[in-house]
């Protein structure tokens, strides 16, 4: 309760007086630094506000499509479960952060973020680093980072859209800024749908409904110190299926989950250009639960963290740079049937760099000590160059580690003997020129990868056995069983051929193998590619085709259940009517392709959505 209060009161006292042009900020990117994109060896693909809206829409996976390396599985339509994967990873090993703020549930059982909870109505950037990368950032870091800014921008802006299966969604933010003195800026959302059965088999449809909002302020003492406080509410309802007596298979069902999430985070920042400082407390709580016909809980979790977070960059002479940080993480969690249980753990780095001309370096190493397994090193290094003008070559190699949940570690299926999975991946890629095709009329990019991941834990079935680590645990545990190996490459090619015309191509190659069996890790696609096309006939109207290609892939670990490969067509248009006002629509899945991401589970067939966007 203190914790909610205090953000209020932080909200309220940074509210100065602000008026008028837009503000400036010091966003968080991916790579855990204040690195520029062409600075970095890693592999970062970063999407902004003007490329979220010209796709629409809610679903967070259709913008998150257009960058290489990543696939999701999802049971049923929007706002249920969805797991992102980057290259070949599990989803649990991507970590989330959502404007700063780490948002992994400490009551989930493999202690992930859910993307179903996540809409892209109000979201202003999205970066995805994919390869290992705890160095920085420390645990979850092992597939990759994908950080979501929501909107934080002077002026007032709303957009409302309604289609297919009574789906609503609106939008609106405002805010006030002045550079001398800061910025105030809230943004709301509604999403409604009735949404598609949740079970493929199932007849009755599966209906979504969240309300969301965010707030933002800065005050700045002088050019050089600022004081920052930011906030995300978001409450859902989800309406699900399940496996009811006596078949005990995936069907229609009258159960609910209803879902809340609270984040935020309070600090300051220091600035005088040889040294960048910012100290910060952050939390994220999350709170769910299923509840059947009658209204009756069958089923609640709470997941709460709060952290305190150090970063800094210290430029003493010329190209030369020195990033550092530590962190400390308190993390509980309860659910109906676990009375619960919290850790601790402590986290610092250092990495040193150079970036002088044509060339960037940066190697650093990390520490962490957790309450319940011990400590973890962490060492990671990246290298950009520019072989000639546009032309530029990137290489980086990175250790990972994700601590066991506290589920994983503490629940009537737990194992205190867990070890963290530890991970080492690296990429070697060749560029030319930038994705936004803001100097150039062609960008192109060429990454080969490989993550090697030891000590991945797997839940283990206790089924007929009474000994060993099964003893006392007549339904299961958990333990560190695989070894994994993903591996492939990733393409990109953008391009304008002419004014008013943008074609885009975006290829993944996933090798995602168990090393203890030989077999296919479940859910990986060994293909995914996203062809992109826009066309502008006349200065106001813009025509886009978006055409998603899966191959096939399987769903079980056994590799005995497969999942059809499939291609799925959206045709979506606007109309600049005036510089305030904006009128667009879309047709997804165009020619209705029948497919499922995870066995059993729906996708929705055909729809059309028709909205408008007001800017003042």
């Amino acid at each position: 309760m203190y914790k909610y209060l205090f953000f209020g009161v932080s909200l309220v006292v940074l509210a100065r007086p602000a008026f008028a042009q837009d503000e400036t900020s010091i966003t968080v990117t991916a790579t855990g630094t204040r690195i520029e994109v062409e600075d970095t060896g890693q592999a970062v693909t970063v999407i902004g506000e003007a490329e979220i809206e010209a796709v629409q829409g809610a679903d967070l996976t259709r913008v998150l499509e257009r960058a290489p390396g990543v696939t999701f599985t999802r049971n049923g339509g929007t706002g249920s479960f969805t797991g992102v994967r980057l290259r070949g990873s599990e989803a649990e090993q991507v970590l989330t952060v959502i404007d700063g703020v780490r948002v992994s549930d400490p009551a989930a059982p493999t202690g992930g973020y859910d993307f179903g909870n996540l809409l892209a109505l109000d979201l202003d950037k999205l970066e995805i680093l994919r390869g290992s990368n705890s160095t920085i950032w420390g645990s979850d870091a092992i597939g990759g980072v994908i950080v979501a800014s929501t909107r934080a921008t002077s002026g007032l802006r709303a957009s409302a859209e309604y289609g297919a299966r009574d789906t609503v969604s609106t939008v609106v933010s405002g805010g006030l800024s002045d550079p001398d003195t800061g910025f105030l800026g809230l943004s709301g959302t509604w999403f409604s749908t009735d949404g598609i059965s949740a079970a493929e088999s199932g007849t009755e449809a599966d209906g979504f409904e969240q309300w969301a909002l965010n707030g933002h302020a800065r005050y700045y003492f002088n050019d050089r110190f600022e004081l920052f406080a930011r906030t995300r509410y978001a409450e859902g309802e989800l309406e699900l299926d399940g496996f009811p007596a006596p078949n005990f298979t995936l069907a229609d069902t009258d159960e609910v989950q209803e879902t809340r999430q609270w984040t935020g985070s309070a600090g300051a920042v220091l600035d005088t250009g040889a040294l960048f400082v910012s100290a910060a407390y952050s939390f994220s709580d999350t709170d769910r639960d299923n509840l059947d016909g009658s209204g009756a809980e069958t089923f609640t979790s709470q997941g709460q963290s709060d952290r305190l977070d150090l970063r800094g960059e210290w430029r003493p002479i010329g190209p030369l740079l020195l990033n550092f940080g530590a962190e400390n993480e308190w993390a509980r969690y309860t659910t109906l049937f676990d009375t619960g249980e919290d850790t601790r753990s402590t986290g610092a780095y250092v990495q040193a760099g150079i970036e002088y001309n044509a060339i960037s370096g940066h190697i650093g190493a990390r520490v962490d000590d957790h309450a319940d397994f011990g400590t973890a090193v962490s060492f990671g290094a990246d290298a950009s160059y520019e072989l000639s003008p546009g032309w530029r070559l990137r290489a980086s190699i990175g250790e990972g580690f994700k601590a066991p949940s506290l589920y994983q570690l503490h629940s009537e299926y737990g194992n205190l003997s867990l070890d963290p999975e530890q991970s080492t991946s690296f990429d070697l890629g060749l560029a030319y020129g930038e994705r936004t095709l803001s100097r150039q009329r062609v960008y192109g990019a060429v990454t080969v990868y490989q993550r090697n991941t030891d000590n991945q834990i797997a839940f283990v079935s206790c089924f007929g056995e009474t000994t060993g680590i099964c003893t006392n645990r007549p339904f299961g545990t958990y333990d560190n069983i695989t070894r994994t190996r993903a591996r492939g490459v990733e393409a990109e090619l953008w391009a304008r051929p002419a004014d008013g015309v943008t074609l885009g191509a975006i290829y993944t190659l996933t090798d995602a193998e168990n090393r203890e069996t030989g077999l296919a890790l479940a859910r990986r696609p060994r293909h995914a590619a996203t062809f992109t096309g826009e066309f502008s006939p006349i200065a106001a109207v813009t025509l886009g085709a978006d055409l998603r290609v899966v191959s096939s892939s399987f769903d079980n670990a056994a590799n005995t259940v497969r999942l059809g490969g499939y291609e799925v067509m959206t045709l979506r248009g606007s109309w600049q009517v005036s510089e305030q006002v904006q009128l667009f629509g879309r047709v997804e899945n165009l020619w209705d392709e029948q497919y499922q991401t995870a066995a059993g589970y729906g996708t929705a067939g055909t729809g059309a959505h028709i909205g408008a966007r007001l800017a003042l």
